[in-house]
C-alpha cells in the first residue's frame, strides 16, 4: 500500500470518482489507499460536491510550506496501553471524526468529540486537546463551546482547578434532549406564524403542518430515547440464589416440581 502524500494524479482520480458517484471506499481501493485518507482529503477540501483535484493539490502544497516555516512540533501520540497500535488508533480516530463532519459537525469539534470518546478516562483538558490535535487553544475553545451548546460534552474542574471536558455514557440521550428543546422552539415559532399570517391561509396551514410534524417526531424520539436509556443503562437485577428469574425462558429455568 503506498504511503506519503497524495499526488496530483491521485487527487484528480478522487475528483473523477466523486463525479461518477463512487463511494469513498471504492475510490480508495482504486488508489490502493486507506478509506480514511480519501475521506479526510475530501472533507478538508470542500466536501464531495466541491472537491477539485488541482485546487486540493495546490492547497496541500501551501499547507506544507506553512508547516515548513513554523517551528517543528511533535504530534501527540495516540493513547497507548491495552495492546493498542497507535497508528491504527490514529487512523480510526480520523475516520470516526470524518463521520461526524459529514453529519454537519465542524471538523475540529468532530476531532475533539472523538478524542473524548477514545480516551479511557472520558475526560481531557484544553491543553491536552490542543497538543493531541495540534491545533491552537482558540480552536479548542471554539470547538468545546459548540459541543457544550449541543449537549455533547460538559465541563468540570479538577483538583488543580483546570477545566476538564467530559463525555458521559448517556451523551446521546442528553444531546437528544437538547435537540428536542431546539425543536420545541421551532414548533412554537411556526405556530406563532399561523396567527401572524392568518389561520386558514395557505401559508398558515403550511406552518401548522410543519409544527405538527416536528412536534410529533420530536416527542417520539424523546420517548424512544428514554426507553432505550432505561433498557440499556439499567443493570439487570440479580434474582439471587433462591429466586427464579421471570421473563422469556423462565419456565425452562424453574426446577421440576
Amino acid at each position: 500500500m503506498p504511503g506519503g502524500r497524495l499526488t496530483r494524479q491521485e487527487r484528480r482520480r478522487i475528483e473523477q470518482g466523486l463525479a461518477e458517484g463512487l463511494a469513498y471506499a471504492e475510490i480508495a481501493r482504486g488508489l490502493d489507499r486507506p478509506t480514511s485518507t480519501v475521506t479526510r482529503e475530501v472533507t478538508r477540501n470542500g466536501g464531495p460536491s466541491s472537491y477539485r483535484g488541482d485546487l486540493a493539490h495546490r492547497a496541500a502544497g501551501q499547507r506544507a510550506r506553512r508547516r515548513g516555516k513554523a517551528a517543528p512540533r511533535t504530534a501527540e501520540p495516540a493513547p497507548a496501553g491495552h495492546g493498542r497500535d497507535p497508528g491504527r488508533v490514529r487512523e480510526y480516530e480520523e475516520a470516526f471524526a470524518a463521520v461526524f463532519t459529514h453529519q454537519g459537525l465542524p471538523r475540529t469539534a468532530s476531532r475533539v468529540l472523538v478524542s473524548l470518546y477514545t480516551t479511557d478516562a472520558g475526560s481531557i483538558t484544553a491543553a491536552e486537546l490542543a497538543g493531541r490535535l495540534q491545533v491552537s487553544p482558540a480552536s479548542v475553545s471554539k470547538a468545546v463551546s459548540f459541543l457544550e451548546e449541543q449537549g455533547l460534552i460538559r465541563r468540570e474542574r479538577d483538583g488543580r482547578r483546570r477545566d476538564r471536558y467530559v463525555v458521559d455514557d448517556d451523551v446521546w440521550y442528553q444531546s437528544m434532549l437538547a435537540n428536542a428543546r431546539a425543536e420545541a422552539r421551532l414548533v412554537e415559532t411556526a405556530r406563532r406564524g399561523v396567527h401572524v399570517l392568518g389561520a386558514g391561509t395557505p401559508a398558515a396551514v403550511r406552518l401548522e403542518n410543519i409544527a405538527r410534524f416536528v412536534e410529533f417526531v420530536s416527542e417520539s424520539i424523546v420517548r424512544a430515547a428514554e426507553q432505550a436509556r432505561e433498557v440499556l443503562y439499567t443493570a439487570p437485577r440479580d434474582p439471587g440464589p433462591d429466586r427464579t428469574p421471570d421473563g422469556p425462558g423462565a419456565e425452562a429455568a424453574r426446577p421440576p416440581a
